[in-house]
Parts: C-alpha cells; sequence; structure tokens
C-alpha cells in the first residue's frame, strides 16, 4: 500500500507551521518521528547532548518500528557491519539500563548479538545497535556513529530563526539569530553547543553587530545568570589559533577582515598564561580569556540553514514493505 502525505505550510506572525523539522532529519511514517544518522562518531555521552541540543533524543530500538526505521536508515548509508550507538544506557549505576528518556531495558525487545551483553571489564554500560537487529553492549567512551530521534507529527512549529528552540531571537539590523547562553562551558564546549544547534560561537562583523551583542548581553544581567563565575565576559567565535596574538574568527579571517576588531583597554594581553580564546564583554569590547574556565557564550545562527524543507507532497513511502522487513 502506497501512503502520500500532503504538506501544507501557514505563515502568521512570529510562527510557521513548517511541513519538516530540519531537511538533515527524514520523517518517517512507520515510526511517526523523525530520523537522522551521524556518521561522523562520537562518544555516548556527546552523541546524547548533540541530539538532545537538536531537540531529538539518541534514538533506541524500543518498538519494532522504531527497530525497522533503524536498521533501514543504516542500510541507507551502507552501515552494513557497524554498530551504532542507541539511547540505552547504564551510566548512572552499573546494570540500571535506562533509554535517555526512561523506557527500562525490560520493556524493550532487544536482540542480543552471541555472547552479549558480557559487560567485558565491567566498563560496558551503553548498548549499540548494528543494520541486522541485533545489540550489544560496549564502552561508553569508544567513538561511534548514532541516530538522533524527535517523535511526533510531521508539522513542526518553528521559530523566524528556522528552528523550534525559543532561545535564538532574531534581530533586523544583522538579519541574524542569536542564543545567550547562561550555563557556562568551556569554548570547546561552546564551540560543540553551538555547532549541534546548527549554528556557530558569534562572530562580529561590524560596529552594528556589537551593538546587537551588547542588547543580548544587556538582556541577560548577572543576577539572572546562576553560578559562580565571570559574568561580565562571554565566549564569542574568535581564538589565535595556536599562536597567541594571531587572532582569528573560527572561519578563519583576521579580525579586521571580518570587520570588527575593538578590543578592551589594555587587551589582549595574556595576563595569566593560556588566554587564547575569544571573548566580550558587556560593552562588546573583545578580550583574551581562557580556553578551559567555564564562561557564558553567545551563539549566532543563520535563520535560513539548515533550511526548512516545505514540499508540497512527501516522497511516496512504502510502509508495508518497511514494516514486512524490519526483523530482515
Amino acid at each position: 500500500m502506497k501512503t502520500l502525505i500532503q504538506c501544507f505550510v501557514l505563515i502568521f506572525s512570529l510562527h510557521s507551521m513548517e511541513c519538516a523539522f530540519t531537511c538533515d532529519y527524514k520523517y518517517s511514517l512507520l515510526a511517526k518521528g523523525w530520523f537522522k544518522l551521524n556518521v561522523v562518531p562520537e562518544t555516548w555521552h556527546d552523541a546524547r547532548l548533540r541530539c538532545s541540543l537538536q531537540g531529538a533524543v539518541l534514538a533506541s530500538p524500543t518498538s519494532s518500528a522504531m527497530a525497522a526505521e533503524m536498521k533501514h536508515t543504516m542500510k541507507n548509508f551502507f552501515l552494513q557491519d557497524t554498530e551504532i550507538f542507541t539511547g540505552i544506557h547504564a551510566t548512572f549505576s552499573s546494570g540500571s539500563y535506562y533509554t535517555v528518556d526512561g523506557v527500562p531495558l525490560s520493556k524493550i525487545p532487544l536482540v542480543w548479538a552471541n555472547d552479549e551483553p558480557d559487560n567485558f571489564g565491567n566498563k560496558e554500560r551503553c548498548i549499540t545497535f548494528n543494520s541486522n537487529g541485533s545489540a550489544a553492549d560496549r564502552m561508553c567512551e569508544e567513538p561511534r556513529p548514532y541516530i538522533c530521534f524527535r517523535s511526533g507529527k510531521k508539522e513542526v512549529l518553528t521559530n523566524k530563526c528556522g528552528t523550534p528552540d525559543d532561545g535564538y531571537h532574531y534581530y533586523e539590523k544583522t538579519k541574524k539569530c542569536y542564543k545567550f547562553h547562561r550555563a557556562p562551558g568551556t569554548f570547546d564546549h561552546a564551540h560543540f553547543v553551538c555547532s549541534a544547534e546548527n549554528g556557530h560561537l558569534a562572530i562580529i562583523n561590524s560596529e552594528d553587530e556589537a551593538e546587537v551583542l551588547r542588547k543580548v548581553f544587556a538582556d541577560n544581567p548577572a543576577a539572572w545568570i546562576p553560578g559562580n563565575f565571570w559574568k561580565d565576559i562571554a565566549f564569542i567565535g574568535f581564538h589565535d589559533w595556536g599562536s597567541w596574538g594571531d587572532w582569528r574568527t573560527i572561519h578563519g579571517e583576521t579580525l579586521k577582515e571580518a570587520g570588527y576588531d575593538k578590543f578592551s583597554g589594555g587587551e589582549p594581553n595574556n595576563a595569566t598564561t593560556g588566554e587564547h580564546c575569544g571573548a566580550i564583554y558587556r560593552s562588546a569590547l573583545l578580550d583574551d580569556l581562557w580556553c578551559d574556565k567555564p564562561a557564558a557564550f553567545i551563539c549566532e545562527k543563520d535563520p535560513a540553514y539548515p533550511p526548512i524543507c516545505q514540499p508540497t507532497a512527501d516522497e511516496e513511502i512504502d510502509i508495508d514493505e518497511r514494516f514486512n522487513n524490519k526483523v530482515e
């Protein structure tokens, strides 16, 4: 049986009901949700975090439909002999397995590979899945591909920034979106988070953009930011690329080429050895900062990237064939 879904786009005020999540996710009528295979291997913890930052969860074969779609997704990318991480883990306590959204292992119809699970060395606390449908327990620290999954209908409510994340706000002056992260992170964590949210650490390209970031910072007064860290500075997208003083954006341009190179008085000064990463004060003047000391950070996102799919009709999907082959 062929099933054809018609999509309609409704546009109103600040939000639009789009016929997709983002175009790098694919919708499954069988599993009633969005799937994205991440082929670049990551640790289980980073995989879980990246999915979460995209409004999804690390996928688990919690039903026949989920297992069938996960196998189909892997086979489409020719991952025939590769194990991927699932969201099933025992990272809180050994032997106590749950999915990241709380489904216990006892309720999941797993088919175990030969001699699995074995908790080899008492270090295997994450569950993997392969394209044949079998599971195994593995070390969470060994990087693997993984699938992110967002359950729900085909229609997804997105804001003007092209994301369901209401933390992003559009600014007409720069035609860009920004999100201020109050929870502090190191520079590499901040870069990871912005990237996972389909953006990047903010890059100041003009005086106008500096003015916008001053406004973004002003909307987050120190009294509203929890935690014991410096509240008047935030990471943005520049560093010295391993040679102190050669300040460039994360996209490789010098600050002057990018359009804004105004440091605060006396900065950069590498006052304490190790100030290799870029930040701004509330004034939007630049500073050099320790990369490994957590700070707030600002992400920037192009409203048009990644694109939100708006087809007039979904491609035909043979659900019966997909479901009947779920145990291949």
